[in-house]
Protein backbone atom coordinates (compact mmCIF):
# COMPACT_ATOMS: atom_id res chain seq x y z
CA UNK A 1 0.00 0.00 0.00
CA UNK A 2 1.12 3.66 -0.59
CA UNK A 3 -0.71 6.98 0.92
CA UNK A 4 0.40 10.48 -0.32
CA UNK A 5 0.51 12.40 2.70
CA UNK A 6 0.33 16.43 2.91
CA UNK A 7 1.63 18.36 6.07
CA UNK A 8 4.07 14.84 6.17
CA UNK A 9 6.73 17.07 8.19
CA UNK A 10 4.04 18.31 10.63
CA UNK A 11 3.58 16.93 14.08
CA UNK A 12 0.75 14.44 13.12
CA UNK A 13 2.26 13.85 9.83
CA UNK A 14 5.33 12.79 11.81
CA UNK A 15 3.97 10.67 13.97
CA UNK A 16 2.01 9.09 10.92
CA UNK A 17 4.37 8.51 8.11
CA UNK A 18 6.42 6.71 11.01
CA UNK A 19 4.00 4.43 11.70
CA UNK A 20 3.05 3.58 8.53
CA UNK A 21 6.46 2.56 8.00
CA UNK A 22 6.28 0.35 11.09
CA UNK A 23 3.29 -1.60 9.25
CA UNK A 24 5.32 -1.60 5.76
CA UNK A 25 3.12 1.13 3.78
CA UNK A 26 4.82 3.39 1.63
CA UNK A 27 4.67 7.52 1.80
CA UNK A 28 4.88 9.66 -0.72
CA UNK A 29 4.77 13.35 0.55
CA UNK A 30 3.89 17.26 -0.69
CA UNK A 31 6.20 19.84 0.26
CA UNK A 32 6.41 23.43 -0.91
CA UNK A 33 10.27 23.14 0.34
CA UNK A 34 13.02 21.58 -2.14
CA UNK A 35 14.99 20.98 0.30
CA UNK A 36 12.77 18.51 2.26
CA UNK A 37 12.52 16.36 -1.00
CA UNK A 38 14.05 12.39 -0.37
CA UNK A 39 14.09 9.62 -2.99
CA UNK A 40 13.66 6.44 -1.01
CA UNK A 41 11.22 4.07 -2.49
CA UNK A 42 8.94 4.16 0.94
CA UNK A 43 9.51 7.61 1.19
CA UNK A 44 9.26 9.80 -1.61
CA UNK A 45 8.62 13.56 -1.86
CA UNK A 46 6.99 15.73 -4.45
CA UNK A 47 6.97 19.66 -4.95
CA UNK A 48 3.61 21.95 -4.85
CA UNK A 49 2.37 25.34 -4.51
CA UNK A 50 -0.91 25.88 -3.74
CA UNK A 51 -0.40 29.63 -4.07
CA UNK A 52 -0.05 29.30 -7.44
CA UNK A 53 -1.86 26.03 -8.21
CA UNK A 54 1.19 24.25 -9.08
CA UNK A 55 1.52 20.41 -8.38
CA UNK A 56 4.13 17.30 -9.20
CA UNK A 57 1.41 14.83 -10.85
CA UNK A 58 3.75 12.61 -10.74
CA UNK A 59 3.11 12.50 -6.59
CA UNK A 60 0.08 10.19 -7.39
CA UNK A 61 1.92 7.34 -8.66
CA UNK A 62 0.69 3.99 -7.53
CA UNK A 63 -1.14 5.78 -4.48
CA UNK A 64 -3.95 3.86 -3.48
CA UNK A 65 -5.22 6.87 -0.68
CA UNK A 66 -4.31 10.47 0.51
CA UNK A 67 -3.87 11.91 3.80
CA UNK A 68 -4.63 15.15 3.87
CA UNK A 69 -3.67 17.07 6.73
CA UNK A 70 -2.03 20.47 5.62
CA UNK A 71 -3.29 23.76 7.23
CA UNK A 72 -1.20 26.90 9.00
CA UNK A 73 -0.90 26.69 12.91
CA UNK A 74 -4.19 27.94 14.48
CA UNK A 75 -1.55 29.04 17.23
CA UNK A 76 -0.45 32.10 15.72
CA UNK A 77 -2.23 35.70 17.06
CA UNK A 78 -5.53 35.87 14.93
CA UNK A 79 -4.98 38.70 12.78
CA UNK A 80 -7.44 39.60 10.07
CA UNK A 81 -4.64 38.35 7.60
CA UNK A 82 -3.73 35.12 9.71
CA UNK A 83 -7.41 34.31 9.98
CA UNK A 84 -7.47 34.68 5.98
CA UNK A 85 -3.89 32.31 5.73
CA UNK A 86 -5.37 29.46 8.26
CA UNK A 87 -8.53 29.31 6.08
CA UNK A 88 -6.55 29.15 2.95
CA UNK A 89 -4.05 26.93 3.99
CA UNK A 90 -6.83 24.27 4.59
CA UNK A 91 -9.19 25.27 1.49
CA UNK A 92 -7.03 25.89 -1.29
CA UNK A 93 -4.57 23.37 -0.49
CA UNK A 94 -7.95 21.04 -0.90
CA UNK A 95 -9.19 22.18 -3.75
CA UNK A 96 -5.90 21.56 -5.53
CA UNK A 97 -5.98 18.14 -4.47
CA UNK A 98 -9.52 17.62 -5.99
CA UNK A 99 -8.29 19.62 -9.29
CA UNK A 100 -5.25 17.66 -9.67
CA UNK A 101 -7.43 14.21 -9.29
CA UNK A 102 -9.88 15.26 -11.39
CA UNK A 103 -7.75 15.95 -14.40
CA UNK A 104 -5.47 13.05 -13.93
CA UNK A 105 -5.61 9.29 -14.10
CA UNK A 106 -4.68 7.92 -11.09
CA UNK A 107 -5.50 5.04 -8.14
CA UNK A 108 -6.53 6.83 -5.43
CA UNK A 109 -9.66 5.34 -3.58
CA UNK A 110 -9.69 6.87 -0.33
CA UNK A 111 -8.83 10.76 0.73
CA UNK A 112 -8.62 10.91 4.56
CA UNK A 113 -8.54 14.90 5.68
CA UNK A 114 -7.89 15.74 9.17
CA UNK A 115 -10.54 18.11 10.92
CA UNK A 116 -10.92 19.19 14.63
CA UNK A 117 -13.43 19.67 17.25
CA UNK A 118 -13.73 23.00 17.14
CA UNK A 119 -16.82 22.34 15.06
CA UNK A 120 -18.89 21.61 17.72
CA UNK A 121 -20.30 24.47 19.90
CA UNK A 122 -19.08 25.61 23.24
CA UNK A 123 -20.98 23.69 25.87
CA UNK A 124 -20.18 22.88 29.59
CA UNK A 125 -22.87 19.85 28.89
CA UNK A 126 -23.25 18.11 25.81
CA UNK A 127 -22.01 14.97 24.75
CA UNK A 128 -21.17 15.66 21.10
CA UNK A 129 -20.99 12.58 18.54
CA UNK A 130 -20.10 12.63 15.07
CA UNK A 131 -23.85 12.92 14.38
CA UNK A 132 -23.89 16.56 15.98
CA UNK A 133 -25.79 19.33 13.56
CA UNK A 134 -25.29 22.59 15.16
CA UNK A 135 -21.70 23.83 14.36
CA UNK A 136 -20.14 26.31 16.28
CA UNK A 137 -20.16 29.92 15.65
CA UNK A 138 -16.79 30.68 16.28
CA UNK A 139 -14.00 31.53 14.05
CA UNK A 140 -12.86 27.55 14.46
CA UNK A 141 -16.28 26.37 14.10
CA UNK A 142 -16.39 28.63 10.51
CA UNK A 143 -12.64 27.19 9.52
CA UNK A 144 -13.46 23.27 10.26
CA UNK A 145 -16.69 23.88 8.27
CA UNK A 146 -15.36 24.89 5.28
CA UNK A 147 -12.68 22.66 5.15
CA UNK A 148 -15.23 19.83 5.34
CA UNK A 149 -16.93 21.21 2.92
CA UNK A 150 -14.19 21.49 0.55
CA UNK A 151 -12.95 17.60 1.25
CA UNK A 152 -16.64 16.18 0.46
CA UNK A 153 -16.08 17.63 -2.79
CA UNK A 154 -13.60 14.49 -3.16
CA UNK A 155 -16.91 12.10 -3.31
CA UNK A 156 -17.98 13.58 -6.48
CA UNK A 157 -14.81 12.20 -8.31
CA UNK A 158 -16.15 8.84 -6.79
CA UNK A 159 -13.44 8.70 -3.84
CA UNK A 160 -14.27 7.10 -0.73
CA UNK A 161 -14.29 10.48 2.23
CA UNK A 162 -13.20 9.94 5.79
CA UNK A 163 -12.65 12.94 7.92
CA UNK A 164 -11.04 12.49 11.69
CA UNK A 165 -11.58 15.64 14.16
CA UNK A 166 -8.83 15.94 16.10
CA UNK A 167 -9.10 17.26 19.67
CA UNK A 168 -6.48 18.36 21.92
CA UNK A 169 -3.26 16.58 20.60
CA UNK A 170 -0.99 15.35 23.89
CA UNK A 171 2.63 15.48 22.05
CA UNK A 172 6.25 16.52 23.21
CA UNK A 173 7.59 17.26 20.18
CA UNK A 174 4.65 20.30 19.66
CA UNK A 175 1.32 21.12 19.63
CA UNK A 176 -0.38 22.93 22.38
CA UNK A 177 0.92 20.43 25.24
CA UNK A 178 4.58 21.89 25.54
CA UNK A 179 2.88 25.19 26.26
CA UNK A 180 0.46 23.61 28.95
CA UNK A 181 2.95 21.72 30.81
CA UNK A 182 5.81 24.89 30.82
CA UNK A 183 4.00 26.81 33.42
CA UNK A 184 3.15 24.17 35.63
CA UNK A 185 6.78 22.96 35.28
CA UNK A 186 8.26 25.28 37.01
CA UNK A 187 5.50 26.31 39.83
CA UNK A 188 2.73 28.43 37.86
CA UNK A 189 0.04 26.71 36.90
CA UNK A 190 -3.21 26.94 36.76
CA UNK A 191 -6.60 26.55 35.64
CA UNK A 192 -7.97 28.98 32.42
CA UNK A 193 -11.00 30.57 33.85
CA UNK A 194 -13.75 27.96 35.93
CA UNK A 195 -11.72 25.36 35.09
CA UNK A 196 -14.62 23.51 34.19
CA UNK A 197 -14.59 23.37 30.58
CA UNK A 198 -14.10 20.15 28.74
CA UNK A 199 -11.11 19.31 27.13
CA UNK A 200 -10.90 15.93 24.47
CA UNK A 201 -8.09 15.02 24.31
CA UNK A 202 -6.17 12.19 22.73
CA UNK A 203 -2.19 10.67 22.59
CA UNK A 204 -0.25 11.73 19.51
CA UNK A 205 0.53 7.63 18.72
CA UNK A 206 -3.35 6.58 19.01
CA UNK A 207 -4.19 9.65 16.92
CA UNK A 208 -1.88 8.63 14.09
CA UNK A 209 -2.96 5.30 14.44
CA UNK A 210 -6.40 6.47 14.24
CA UNK A 211 -5.51 7.89 10.67
CA UNK A 212 -3.67 4.42 9.35
CA UNK A 213 -6.62 2.06 10.88
CA UNK A 214 -9.15 4.63 9.04
CA UNK A 215 -6.78 4.46 5.70
CA UNK A 216 -6.37 0.53 6.16
CA UNK A 217 -10.19 -0.18 6.80
CA UNK A 218 -11.36 1.93 4.16
CA UNK A 219 -13.84 3.60 6.92
CA UNK A 220 -15.74 6.17 5.28
CA UNK A 221 -17.30 9.27 7.14
CA UNK A 222 -16.36 11.28 10.30
CA UNK A 223 -14.62 10.07 13.09
CA UNK A 224 -13.82 12.35 16.18
CA UNK A 225 -9.79 11.69 17.16
CA UNK A 226 -9.94 12.05 21.00
CA UNK A 227 -9.43 9.14 23.82
CA UNK A 228 -12.81 7.80 25.58
CA UNK A 229 -11.90 10.28 28.74
CA UNK A 230 -12.47 13.89 28.22
CA UNK A 231 -11.41 15.66 31.04
CA UNK A 232 -11.51 19.23 32.32
CA UNK A 233 -8.83 22.25 31.96
CA UNK A 234 -8.99 21.99 36.00
CA UNK A 235 -8.60 18.19 35.86
CA UNK A 236 -6.02 18.37 33.09
CA UNK A 237 -3.65 20.64 34.85
CA UNK A 238 -3.98 18.54 38.17
CA UNK A 239 -2.84 15.78 36.44
CA UNK A 240 0.35 17.56 34.45
CA UNK A 241 1.23 18.83 38.10
CA UNK A 242 0.95 15.42 40.09
CA UNK A 243 3.20 13.83 37.61
CA UNK A 244 5.53 16.45 37.71
CA UNK A 245 5.69 16.55 41.62
CA UNK A 246 4.22 20.36 41.14
CA UNK A 247 2.34 22.70 43.25
CA UNK A 248 -0.85 24.16 41.95
CA UNK A 249 -1.42 27.20 44.28
CA UNK A 250 -2.19 30.29 42.10
CA UNK A 251 -5.98 31.33 42.01
CA UNK A 252 -7.45 30.86 38.76
CA UNK A 253 -6.66 32.86 35.40
CA UNK A 254 -9.85 34.74 34.10
CA UNK A 255 -11.55 34.54 30.74
CA UNK A 256 -10.67 38.68 30.05
CA UNK A 257 -7.11 38.72 30.98
CA UNK A 258 -6.06 35.77 28.44
CA UNK A 259 -8.62 37.94 25.77
CA UNK A 260 -6.26 41.18 26.19
CA UNK A 261 -3.02 38.57 25.98
CA UNK A 262 -4.24 36.48 23.13
CA UNK A 263 -7.31 38.66 21.44
CA UNK A 264 -9.79 36.19 20.01
CA UNK A 265 -7.01 32.77 19.83
CA UNK A 266 -8.31 32.77 23.59
CA UNK A 267 -11.08 30.64 22.58
CA UNK A 268 -8.97 27.65 22.43
CA UNK A 269 -8.58 27.69 26.29
CA UNK A 270 -11.95 28.60 27.17
CA UNK A 271 -14.04 26.99 24.95
CA UNK A 272 -15.76 23.64 26.15
CA UNK A 273 -16.26 20.21 23.89
CA UNK A 274 -16.61 16.77 25.38
CA UNK A 275 -16.46 14.42 22.59
CA UNK A 276 -17.36 10.84 21.87
CA UNK A 277 -14.70 8.52 20.68
CA UNK A 278 -17.05 5.69 20.42
CA UNK A 279 -17.55 5.25 16.78
CA UNK A 280 -14.19 4.49 16.47
CA UNK A 281 -14.24 2.30 18.90
CA UNK A 282 -17.38 0.18 17.53
CA UNK A 283 -15.30 -0.01 14.00
CA UNK A 284 -12.67 -2.55 16.37
CA UNK A 285 -10.23 0.24 17.22
CA UNK A 286 -8.51 0.00 20.83
CA UNK A 287 -6.44 3.25 22.53
CA UNK A 288 -3.23 2.54 23.33
CA UNK A 289 -3.80 5.62 26.08
CA UNK A 290 -7.27 5.92 26.98
CA UNK A 291 -6.69 7.14 30.59
CA UNK A 292 -5.13 10.45 31.11
CA UNK A 293 -2.40 9.68 33.72
CA UNK A 294 -1.08 6.70 31.48
CA UNK A 295 -0.88 9.08 28.33
CA UNK A 296 0.85 11.79 30.71
CA UNK A 297 3.42 9.10 32.43
CA UNK A 298 4.64 8.00 28.74
CA UNK A 299 4.86 11.75 27.95
CA UNK A 300 6.43 13.23 31.20
CA UNK A 301 8.44 10.66 32.40
CA UNK A 302 10.36 9.87 28.77
CA UNK A 303 14.31 10.48 29.05
CA UNK A 304 13.78 13.51 27.59
CA UNK A 305 11.43 15.18 30.15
Amino acid sequence: MRVLITGATGLIGSEIVKQCHDNNISVSYLTTSASKLSNKDNYRGFLWNPNTEEIDVSCLQDVDAIIHLVGASISKRWTSKQKQIIIDSRVKTTALLHKTLANNTHTVTQVVSASAIGIYPDSLTNYYTEDEKNVSTSFLGKVVSLWENAVDNFSSLGITVSKVRIGLVLSNDGGAFPELKKPIKYGFGANMGSGEQWNSWIHIQDLARIFIYVTQFKLEGVYNGVAPNSKTNAEITKAIANQLDAPLFLPNIPKFVMKVVLGDMHILLFESQRVCSKKIENKGFHFKYHNLNAALHELLQSPQQ
